[in-house]
C-alpha cells in the first residue's frame, strides 16, 4: 500500500492552474457526465465510494444528498463550509489555496442534485487573501459557462457567492454558522428542525465541508467502485490529513485509510525533529484526544480510532515530542476554547473559563488535590452537559490526558492523587 495518494489533490502539481488549464486537463469532466447520467448516478457513485462528510461528523454523503434532494421546496440552498477554525487544522486551506476550481465544480454538482440554484462558500475572516481569490475563480467559471443561467445548455441555473465569517470557531458548527449568516451571533441552534430541512432563510440547506466538495467530482472521475478499492472495509477511500508540531515534514496529505499513525509520523512525516522521543499525538483537532506513543500502531480509520477513543476528527495530527509538557499544553487547549465559547449554555461557558483558571494554578505550581477533582469533574459535565459539539468535546484532551498522563498531572500536587 501506497503511503500517499493523488486522488483528491491530483492537481496538487499544478497549484497554479487558471481555469483554462484546468478544463484542459480534465475539469468539469465530472459534471459533464452528471448532466448526462443523472441524479441518481451521483448517489450511486458516492455510495460505493464511501465518501463520509470531511469536516469531522463523518456522515455518508450519499445518503446526506439523497436525503436531501427528495425534499420538496420552492427554494433550496447548498453552503460549502470553509470556516476552519480548528488549530493544527489546515487542509481546507490547501484545497481553497491550489484547487479553488475543482471545489466550485463539486458545489456545482452538490446543487444540481440538492436542486438548489443559489451556493454559497462560507470562508473565515482569517482567509481573506482565498476570498478574493475563489472570487476570481467563480468570475473565471461563469465566464467559461459553468455557472449563471443555463448551464451548458442543460436548463440548470446556479450561482456561486463568498460570504465572510468573522473569525469564530462556533460558526463551523452548521446551525451557527446559518445563524451568523442571517445577521445573528453565531450560536447553534435547537435540533430538531436539523439544516437539512429548515436552514438558511428556513430553507432546505445542505453544509458540506470543503474536502467533501473537492471529493466529489475527484471521485466520479476516478470512479466510485476504484476510489472505494482504498481504504478499509468499512472506511472506504483516502483522507486529508493536517500533520504538524515536532515532525520533520510537516504538510498537508492525501492518505488511504487504513495506514497506521506509526507510518504516518515516521514514514510520511519523516520522524521526530532533532530525533527526539515521541510523547504523544493529538488526533481531530484542539477538540481531539491525546494519544500516547504506545498506541501508534493504530490503523488511521474510523472504526479503529473510536474503538480506542479517538476520531478522525477535522483530519489534524499534532506530533508533541519528550520535551512538551502535558500541563502547558491543555492550558494552551483551554485558553483557545474559552476565548471561543459563544456563551449560550453554561456548562461550556462556566465550565470552560473555570478550567482555564485551575489550569493556570496548575501551571505555576499552586494547585491542590481539590484542583484535580474538579478538573474531572468539570470535564465530565461539559462533556455529557453542552448544548453543541464545541462543549462537549472542549475536554477531550483533559480527559484523555487524566487517563494515559494521570503521572504528570498528580505530580503537581502534594497529598493523594485522585486519579490513582
Amino acid at each position: 500500500m501506497n503511503r500517499t495518494q493523488s486522488i483528491i489533490t491530483k492537481y496538487f502539481k499544478n497549484s497554479d492552474l487558471n481555469v483554462g488549464e484546468y478544463i484542459a486537463l480534465g475539469g468539469f469532466e465530472a459534471l459533464k457526465s452528471v448532466f448526462k447520467n443523472g441524479k441518481d448516478y451521483v448517489i450511486s457513485e458516492l455510495k460505493e465510494s464511501g465518501l463520509r462528510g470531511r469536516g469531522g461528523a463523518g456522515y455518508p454523503t450519499w445518503k446526506k444528498w439523497d436525503i436531501g434532494r427528495n425534499r420538496a421546496a420552492d427554494e433550496k440552498y447548498i453552503i460549502c463550509n470553509a470556516d476552519e477554525g480548528e488549530p493544527g487544522t489546515f487542509k481546507d486551506r490547501e484545497l481553497l489555496e491550489k484547487v479553488p476550481y475543482q471545489i466550485i465544480e463539486g458545489m456545482i454538482i452538490s446543487g444540481y442534485v440538492f436542486g438548489a440554484k443559489l451556493g454559497f462558500i462560507y470562508i473565515r475572516e482569517e482567509y481573506a487573501h482565498l476570498q478574493i481569490k475563489f472570487n476570481e475563480a467563480i468570475k473565471m467559471v461563469k465566464e467559461h459557462g459553468f455557472l449563471g443561467q443555463n448551464i451548458l445548455d442543460t436548463g440548470f441555473d446556479f450561482t456561486i457567492k463568498v460570504f465572510s465569517g468573522a473569525g469564530a470557531y462556533v460558526c463551523g458548527e452548521n446551525s451557527s454558522l446559518v445563524e451568523s449568516m442571517e445577521g445573528r451571533a453565531g450560536r447553534p441552534r435547537l435540533k430538531p428542525p436539523r439544516i437539512g430541512e429548515k436552514g438558511y432563510l428556513g430553507k432546505p440547506t445542505l453544509v458540506n465541508n470543503v474536502e467533501t466538495l473537492a471529493a466529489v467530482p475527484a471521485i466520479l472521475s476516478y470512479g466510485g467502485k476504484e476510489y472505494g478499492r482504498f481504504g478499509t472495509e468499512k472506511s472506504k477511500g483516502t483522507k486529508l490529513i493536517s500533520l504538524c508540531g515536532n515532525v520533520k515534514n510537516p504538510g498537508t496529505y492525501e492518505v488511504p485509510f487504513g495506514i497506521t499513525l506509526r507510518e504516518i509520523i515516521y514514514d510520511i512525516g519523516g520522524g521526530i525533529e532533532e530525533d527526539k522521543e515521541l510523547k504523544f499525538l493529538q488526533l481531530g483537532g484542539a477538540s481531539g484526544a491525546l494519544m500516547p506513543k504506545q498506541l501508534i500502531d493504530t490503523k488511521y480509520d474510523y472504526e479503529d480510532l473510536a474503538g480506542k477513543g479517538f476520531q478522525v476528527g477535522s483530519g489534524a495530527i499534532v506530533v508533541a515530542d519528550e520535551t512538551n509538557s502535558i500541563i502547558d499544553f491543555l492550558k494552551t487547549v483551554q485558553d483557545f476554547f474559552f476565548h471561543e465559547s459563544c456563551g449560550k449554555c453554561t456548562p461550556c461557558r462556566e465550565g470552560k473559563r473555570q478550567l482555564s483558571k485551575i489550569l493556570t494554578r496548575i501551571s505555576e505550581g499552586n494547585a491542590t488535590v481539590d484542583d484535580l477533582k474538579n478538573v474531572e469533574k468539570i470535564a465530565k459535565t461539559m462533556k455529557y452537559a453542552s448544548f453543541c459539539g464545541l462543549g462537549q468535546t472542549a475536554p477531550s484532551a483533559i480527559l484523555s490526558a487524566i487517563k494515559y498522563f494521570s503521572s504528570e498531572l498528580c505530580n503537581t500536587v502534594e497529598g493523594i492523587c485522585p486519579y490513582y
